[in-house]
Order: C-alpha cells, then sequence, then structure tokens
C-alpha cells in the first residue's frame, strides 16, 4: 500500500517536472512583468483576455508562474484549471488550498490524484498528470477566496503562490 502511494507520487511528480521542462522550452518570451498581471480591476470588468495571463510571485527572489483559466468548459460542473508555467529547479508541488470565509479545502498532491480518478470536488490531477484544476460546488459559484499553492524540495524548503480569486 505504502509502496502504491510513493510509485503515483514518483509519477505525479516526474509528469510535473516533465511539464515544467517543456513549457520552459517553447517559452523564448522575456519574463512577464508585474504590470502585464491580471489584477483584481480586470477580474471585475470581465477582460476574459485576462484570465489566462500568468501569476508570478516572488518568494525569496524565486519566481513561480502560474496561469489559472476560468473559462467555460463544456463539462458538467464548475471549474478553473490552473497549471505552473515556471517553478524554481528542485522544487515540486506539494499542496492546493481554497481559503475563504465559507470554506477551506486543503488537497496534497495525493489527494488530488485520488480527486482526479475519482471525479470528487477539490483540487484534482488527471491520471496522466496533464490537467490540474479546482472542482466546486454550484454553492461556492461567486465566492471570493484565496488559491494558495505550495511547493516544497528536498530540504523542506517551501514557496508560496498566492492569488485571491472569485469563482465563477
Amino acid at each position: 500500500m505504502i509502496k502504491h502511494k510513493y510509485l503515483i507520487l514518483i509519477s505525479a511528480l516526474i509528469l510535473l517536472l516533465m511539464a515544467s521542462a517543456c513549457s520552459n522550452q517553447t517559452n523564448n518570451a522575456a519574463p512577464e512583468t508585474n504590470s502585464s498581471l491580471t489584477t483584481p480591476e480586470n477580474e471585475a470588468t470581465g477582460n476574459n483576455s485576462a484570465e489566462t495571463e500568468p501569476e508570478t510571485t516572488t518568494d525569496t527572489d524565486k519566481d513561480i508562474q502560474v496561469f489559472i483559466d476560468q473559462t467555460k468548459k463544456p463539462i458538467e460542473g464548475n471549474s478553473f484549471d490552473f497549471a505552473v508555467k515556471q517553478l524554481p529547479e528542485g522544487f515540486a508541488l506539494a499542496e492546493m488550498q481554497w481559503l475563504s470565509k465559507d470554506n477551506m479545502i486543503i488537497n496534497s498532491v495525493q489527494d488530488a490524484i485520488a480527486n482526479g480518478a475519482s471525479g470528487a470536488d477539490g483540487f484534482c490531477i488527471s491520471g496522466n498528470g496533464q490537467m490540474t484544476g479546482f472542482f466546486y460546488s454550484d454553492s461556492m459559484k461567486g465566492e471570493t477566496g484565496k488559491i494558495v499553492i505550495l511547493f516544497k524540495d528536498e530540504q523542506g524548503e517551501e514557496l508560496t503562490w498566492k492569488k485571491e480569486l472569485t469563482l465563477k
């Protein structure tokens, strides 16, 4: 049982690292500056082009770049996708959180893989690791909260990425 959990965790981490490496090879553009980031003002005006803009947070001089996509999808239920496009070397996804005044959802990578397999609400990672997202109930629509993504390295050092978001 423990061996199975480690295999799933290692597989997910390898896929995450491969996705990060692939995106870095094809992204020859200069890094985004804070002036091009999605702001709460852009979100309030319904500017759809800003929904897939990267959000960059600097934590101890190490850049993390995460894209959030809240566009409508042809699936049942409510969700948004996110993708880690830039991460400091040696760090890997460890935990994802949705924090609002009404809900606190915290999922580890293992939880997200299990949610992806079962279709449960919360943070999800698909079986092949190509999709990462957050599924939520109708009662959470319109809720404003914070998405927090935690990354760790082998020495236990942690980096976090945070963004305030209103669920559509």
